[in-house]
């Protein structure tokens, strides 16, 4: 009888220490996600940029000096939708808008279909600039992407209304959306179209190696329609960036003591009084 009262006893006492240590484990094991999730979502919100894009020949030098942490930059609203977001986020969400404006446009009867894309693109070229390095380490917190998109058609002069992502890949990380431009116009295989994103990092991003990824869209069709990155040519590869949180101004400072001349005068003083009152009481 006292057994089975000692047993019962027992077993209460040990649920009751293994529903703490397990309550303490799990409020643990949460506080350490919650603390991972807030880091998180304060990495994606310091990492800042700001960008201006259009064809290369509109693209001045005006708009180039006008990206400064103080510059005010109109965002593009795709851009403000997506940015931050990894590629297969990007093209996830994508597909999740074509998909909703599919079935708006089969209520309201309207028989388009998003069936990939109208026209058959090519990127022909990309390469990039290297604009602003403040402290001269190396690295620069403002560079330009430009790209040559081109229509591969029989007719010379075919045009298309398109837009473009732009990636930025950390020494080999995952690629997140930087910049989305707005709609612009390319012609055939013209090369007067090219399109160039001039980009100001703000805020977030160490100095490091990366590279840049153009995914081309043709307006109304949802799917990439021809892709250029760093794999395509060295000139999108490994590019020494960081943002301009980790490219301060070097300021040189020089030092002068003025009053060093009056000081060395007034010890010299200070001496030789010294030496005259020991001539006068050593010899009188």
């Amino acid at each position: 009888m006292f057994n089975k009262i000692f047993y019962k006893l027992f077993n209460k006492r040990l649920n009751k220490l293994f529903n703490q240590k397990f309550t303490i484990k799990l409020t643990a094991t949460l506080l350490l996600v919650s603390q991972v999730s807030v880091a998180q979502t304060q990495l994606e919100v310091e990492q800042a940029s700001r960008s201006v894009s259009g064809l290369k020949n509109n693209v001045v030098e005006r708009e180039k000096t006008n990206l400064n942490p103080k510059g005010q930059v109109k965002i593009s609203q795709r851009t403000l939708a997506f940015k931050g977001m990894s590629r297969p986020e990007v093209s996830y969400a994508r597909q999740q808008k074509a998909t909703s404006n599919l079935l708006t446009s089969a209520l309201s009867q309207d028989t388009e279909y998003d069936a990939g894309s109208y026209h058959s693109f090519s990127i022909y070229s990309g390469y990039s600039e290297l604009i602003l390095d403040i402290d001269e380490d190396g690295y620069y917190q403002s560079f330009s992407v430009t790209f040559d998109a081109d229509i591969l058609s029989s007719m010379a002069n075919e045009q298309a209304v398109v837009y473009a992502d732009l990636y930025l890949s950390q020494n080999g990380g995952p690629w997140v959306l930087y910049f989305s431009s707005d709609d612009f116009v390319i012609t055939g295989e013209d090369s007067e179209d090219e399109f160039e994103v001039v980009t100001q990092l703000d805020s977030g991003y160490v100095a490091d190696h990366y590279d840049v990824l153009i995914d081309l869209y043709e307006v109304g069709f949802s799917p990439v329609v021809a892709t250029y990155s760093a794999n395509n040519t060295n000139a999108l590869y490994a590019l020494p960036l960081e943002s301009s949180d980790y490219d301060p101004e070097y300021i040189a400072v020089e030092y002068y003591d003025e009053h060093s001349g009056g000081s060395s005068w007034l010890l010299f003083g200070a001496l030789l009084a010294l030496v005259y009152r020991y001539c006068l009481v050593k010899f009188g």
